[in-house]
């Protein structure tokens, strides 16, 4: 296949700041994107409000970029996601309707959006292939954040097929990796054992209690590994190309699965950054806590069709992943001591 993107190309990374925009900053920089002055544009929330229309239409017209990536959303585990639903469904809403209306009339010639694999719905038959969208009902517990990723999916699909706009579009599993978010209250599950084991560690705890029964399986990828998918798919897949991937009734996908094609219940993740951080105490589980949807495996059948693999094992993952916190402890912002 020949790229669709060059090194030439200005490229702007909204959410570039966090860890999914940080890890494909580091990634193109790596492949040789970015070299010349200005050409990978990553101005932080205090230089570009996301969900003002007015900044972002002026924006474009000052630094025109040609290609986007959208790695920017308000996101948060279960607890954030059940407390906040309006917060996940409008700030949602106005960050990617926002960037890409103004990426289609600004003339953009790229435009990569990322959504979710909680898109899919609560019980979608295992592993979940992309025909799964809008084939069931939401699992409750994040429908708004879910809705709010639907939604950018249809808008990129909308300009394409009404308008012929360059828009692909990948959902992630459950990442992790550097720049992840280790609130106890607002991160995903993966950060929060590895911050709850490490203080049971170093407090001599006895006891470390877990959310929910453990028994839900998840997938998780590393967030270097969705970086270099997010260059592999800008540089390799044209969703209108006679070999890209098809739905099952023919028709060309505009978003791909994007995951490591391994899962594992909650109990053995937890039970792996214990030992991994030297925890020897009892691991507790409170039923109380709601369980989310029971299991969440990704078919990447199709990415993979296109030349893409994951390269990080989970065990190789959870050990870089454990050695930076315990580096980075007390001393990140994203880490709150409450």
């Amino acid at each position: 296949m020949n790229n669709k993107i060059d090194k030439n190309d200005k490229i702007f990374i909204a959410g570039a700041t966090g860890m999914v925009g940080s890890a494909i900053r580091r990634e193109l920089i790596n492949s040789g994107y970015g070299m010349h002055k200005n050409k990978i544009l990553a101005p932080p929330r205090s230089e570009l409000n996301l969900l003002n229309l007015y900044e972002i239409e002026k924006w474009f017209e000052v630094n025109k970029p040609n290609i986007v990536i959208i790695a920017a959303a308000k996101v948060g585990g279960i607890l954030a996601n059940n407390t906040n639903p309006k917060d996940f469904i409008l700030e949602n809403l106005k960050i990617q309707t926002n960037l890409i209306e103004t990426s289609y009339r600004k003339g953009v010639k790229r435009l990569l959006f990322l959504g979710s694999s909680c898109i899919y719905p609560k019980f979608a038959k295992q592993p979940i292939r992309e025909e799964s969208l809008l084939d069931g009902k939401l699992e409750s517990t994040n429908e708004y954040y879910a809705l709010a990723k639907i939604t950018g999916i249809k808008l990129c699909e909308s300009l394409r097929k009404q308008d012929n706009f360059d828009a692909i579009c990948l959902m992630p599993t459950n990442l992790y990796g550097p720049g992840d978010n280790y609130h106890l209250k607002n991160s995903h599950v993966l950060p929060a054992l590895i911050r709850k084991f490490y203080e049971a560690k170093i407090n001599k705890s006895s006891i470390v209690t877990c959310w929910g029964s453990g028994k839900p399986e998840r997938e998780f990828l590393h967030v270097d590994d969705l970086a270099k998918a997010c260059r592999f798919v800008l540089e390799n897949w044209d969703p209108n190309e006679t070999s890209a991937p098809k739905d099952k009734d023919g028709n060309p996908l505009i978003f791909l699965n994007i995951g490591s094609g391994k899962d594992l219940s909650i109990k053995e993740l937890a039970k792996k950054i214990a030992i991994e951080i030297g925890f020897k105490g009892e691991i507790k589980w409170d039923i109380s806590k709601p369980d989310g949807t029971p299991k969440k495996l990704l078919d990447i059948s199709r990415i993979k069709s296109l030349g893409w693999q994951p390269t990080i094992s989970l065990d190789e993952g959870i050990t870089k992943t454990v050695k930076l916190f315990e580096k980075i402890y007390w001393k990140n912002s994203n880490i709150e001591k409450n």
